[in-house]
């Protein structure tokens, strides 16, 4: 079944939280090949920004082709692959990691998709979403198939050299398939295990649905364990309610060329004037969005942006 291109046009649209740099350690893309070291890049003050990309219709390239008119810094930190899902599996009744053709395609070609964004020191992290099939990451009714679909997206990371596992407990559709409903345990055995599973790697928290508040369970907070947490509505801000100091979330969250230029830019002004360390940003597409991207780059960075093709 094919991921369903994200429909988070709301009256205040969908969005998650960024993250600040975190050490990338020696990654391997598929055929064992080491990934090449991150070349030294522009040094740079400020917030950690995220872009968040749909494959089905967009290249992950985009997120490099913006860099800061004034010291040639990148203009986004972490791109976002999205959507891998967690879908479900009628015969054996469990929850598996799925690919749609799009997805598989940038894996796939990780050489010429992925690695000149990591050269560049641009994070590659990869967003899973549900997919109206019952399973999501709030009803395993076990530790053991928590741990299960936790060392598959362990494994996706491994062996695509990828950065980290975003979570987005969207379109689920718990119950459907005779699947379970949510339950307290669940999630936080999830996270737990994937944390263990690679403890250097980036999880980040689109803080919407019912894992979102599902993070405390038998004495276990697993709020820590994330790196980042948004704001999953669009053209608004609202704090991620979850134990992480402000470094690590965002509040503001933008589409960009659908949010207009002077929200973006309040949102960035209120994120540095905060004190808040992450901004996050949704479908940047094939376009030249500099001016949408000057926007927030002004008031993070104290430059405009440009666009190389």
């Amino acid at each position: 079944m094919s991921n369903p291109v994200r429909s988070r046009v709301r009256t205040a649209a969908l969005a998650l939280s960024a993250v600040a740099a975190l050490a990338l350690g020696t990654t391997t893309t598929t055929g064992a090949t080491a990934a090449p070291a991150p070349a030294p890049t522009a040094a740079k003050q400020g917030p950690t920004s995220v872009a968040y990309i749909e494959v089905n219709n967009n290249s992950m390239l985009n997120a490099g082709k913006y860099t800061l008119a004034d010291g040639g810094g990148n203009a986004f930190d972490v791109a976002v692959i999205f959507a891998a899902n967690i879908n479900y599996d009628t015969n054996s009744k469990k929850a598996y990691l799925h690919f749609n053709e799009n997805v598989q395609r940038v894996l796939d070609n990780a050489a010429t998709e992925i690695r000149p964004l990591q050269q560049k020191g641009i994070k590659v992290v990869l967003s899973v979403l549900g997919n109206h099939q019952g399973a999501g990451f709030a009803n395993f009714t076990s530790q053991q198939t928590a741990s299960a679909f936790a060392k598959e997206m362990s494994d996706a990371v491994a062996e695509y050299g990828l950065d980290g596992i975003d979570f987005d407990d969207e379109y689920a559709e718990y119950g459907n398939n005779g699947t379970a409903q949510p339950n307290d345990s669940s999630f936080v055995h999830l996270v737990t295990a994937l944390r263990a599973n690679m403890p250097d790697k980036i999880i980040s928290l689109y803080n919407i649905g019912p894992s979102a508040s599902r993070l405390s369970y038998g004495g276990v907070d697993v709020s820590s364990k994330f790196d980042y947490a948004w704001n999953p509505y669009y053209g608004t801000w609202q704090v991620p309610g979850i134990g992480l100091p402000k470094s690590r979330l965002s509040p503001a969250a933008v589409e960009i060329g659908r949010t207009s230029q002077s929200t973006v830019a309040s949102l960035a002004r209120r994120t540095v004037g905060e004190g808040y360390g992450v901004y996050l940003t949704y479908n940047l597409d094939g376009s030249d969005r500099s001016a949408d991207v000057s926007a927030f780059t002004r008031e993070l960075y104290g430059s405009d942006a440009v666009y190389t093709p």
